[in-house]
């Protein structure tokens, strides 16, 4: 009997032992990768917030409803060295890139031609000027947030997922041939929200997210000049919905992720706030969109850390990037922009300096769906201004009456992406010839193209 004691009670431990060791496992799971990452946030709101004059719709604002952050991922497929640069700022000035790329070399090692800069396009945010204590020392920030992030890669694996948002709406209505400024939900949109989750395996929460949507962040800005309560515009500086989104989305892990924001072709979406023609946001406002989007990346995250998700995730991931210089048609003589193409594994991230109207995105989503898995970002890299397309010329309006370009700018940029994408992607050649004139030929083509 006390022997049949001792084996029950034996039995019982065994049994208890490996039910905890399945707990512990449970939301674990094994990374077999070559591809190493690591993630910084860091907070880059001016000190002082009185009376200061915000860029987008410009008005003096005091005091902070929100932090202003930027956030560096580095990424490492044991022979090419990347890292994407995201700031809740309007534009990707072209000096900010510049010596962003250069701090971030120095303290890391990753070609600057290798480092993606890319903003929100934040209407509630400081504008760039190195005479500006705070713009000096935004580049040293960003230089010390990128160190920190490599200093802690890990192997991580990649997932991918969609959803949507629903508070984007076109601003373009044409009437009588003409186009005006007129929330018109008839009008080309892309409510998909886009997320990429980079795991180490060591939980379900993922170590870095980047989400991409596409929207205007200018729910904080002029009113109609008759809406209460802002009238002229919410009085404090805020990074916008995005902000609210990746606060949302770390929240949500307790504060054990960094989630970062990548906008899409954004030129003529804002957000749905009817009015006249329509008005500032309010505390409510902010909170829907912020949330929403939010709430699609949860859900995605979620979603993609299932068995059948991950059984599907790829285990190599090669990165492989190109940038081109481009000589683009302007208004006013000729304007150079740089277009950028960034391959992580299936993933392919095709760059536009500046502010394209929503059809470019699906126009170049449809030239390589098949090839790759495409996310088109606007607003980085540089800022020619509005990147309207060739048809909108012939109704106006706000995008292309602004834009320093000319309708045949369009197709350039597409043909050029186009290019850059066939690079990275790698799948196809103009040419069978191996004589050594064609080849020194291909050889200069893509030196040149890659200055």
């Amino acid at each position: 009997m006390h022997q049949l004691h001792r084996s029950l009670s034996l039995a019982l431990l065994v049994l208890t032992s490996a039910t905890c060791i399945t707990h512990a496992a449970d939301g674990q799971f094994a990374v077999e990768s070559n591809l190493r990452a690591g993630v910084a946030k860091i907070d880059i709101t001016p000190d002082d917030v009185n009376q200061f004059e915000v860029v987008g719709h410009r008005r003096k604002v005091t005091g902070v409803r929100d932090p202003l952050r930027a956030g560096v991922l580095v990424l490492d497929d044991g022979k090419t060295k990347a890292a994407i640069v995201t700031l809740d700022l309007i534009s990707a000035y072209d000096e900010l890139v510049k010596l962003a790329r250069q701090q971030i070399e120095k303290e890391t090692g990753i070609p600057a031609a290798n480092i993606m800069v890319a903003v929100s396009h934040n209407h509630s945010g400081p504008g760039f000027d190195l005479k500006s204590k705070w713009s000096q020392e935004l580049i040293g920030k960003l230089g010390a947030a990128a160190k920190q992030a490599a200093s802690k890669m890990s192997p991580v694996t990649v997932g991918y997922g969609e959803d949507k948002i629903g508070f984007g709406i076109n601003r373009r209505k044409v009437i009588n041939g003409r186009a005006v400024v007129r929330l018109n939900k008839e009008g080309p949109n892309d409510p998909r929200v886009k997320v990429l989750r980079f795991d180490d395996g060591k939980s379900l929460t993922p170590m870095a997210v980047l989400m991409h949507a596409v929207c205007h962040p200018c729910f904080f800005t002029w009113g109609d000049k008759g809406s209460m309560p802002y009238p002229n515009g919410y009085p404090k500086m805020s990074a916008d919905f995005p902000g609210e989104a990746q606060s949302f989305v770390e929240m949500c892990y307790g504060q054990k992720t960094s989630s970062l924001f990548l906008q899409g072709c954004a030129g003529d979406i804002r957000p749905n706030l009817p009015g006249y023609p329509y008005r500032c946001a309010d505390e409510a406002d902010i909170q829907w969109a912020g949330r929403d989007l939010g709430s699609a990346v949860v859900r995605t995250l979620a979603r993609n850390v299932t068995r059948e998700q991950l059984a599907g995730r790829a285990k190599h991931y090669q990165i492989r990037v190109a940038n081109t210089v481009i000589s683009l048609p302007g208004k006013e003589g000729r304007i150079k922009s740089e277009l950028q193409a960034m391959k992580i594994g299936p993933y392919l991230l095709l760059t536009m300096p500046g502010e394209p109207m929503v059809e470019y995105g699906f126009k170049l989503e449809k030239d390589i769906a098949d090839r790759a898995i495409p996310i088109i970002v606007g607003y980085a890299n540089g800022h020619v201004g509005y990147i309207a397309t060739a048809d909108s010329y012939s109704v106006g309006g706000y995008e292309p009456n602004t834009s320093k370009l000319v309708p045949e700018a369009e197709s350039i940029i597409l043909t050029e992406l186009s290019l850059l994408a066939d690079r990275v992607i790698g799948d196809v050649f103009e040419s069978f010839s191996k004589h050594p004139k064609d080849i020194k030929k291909r050889e200069q083509a893509d030196k040149a193209r890659s200055k």
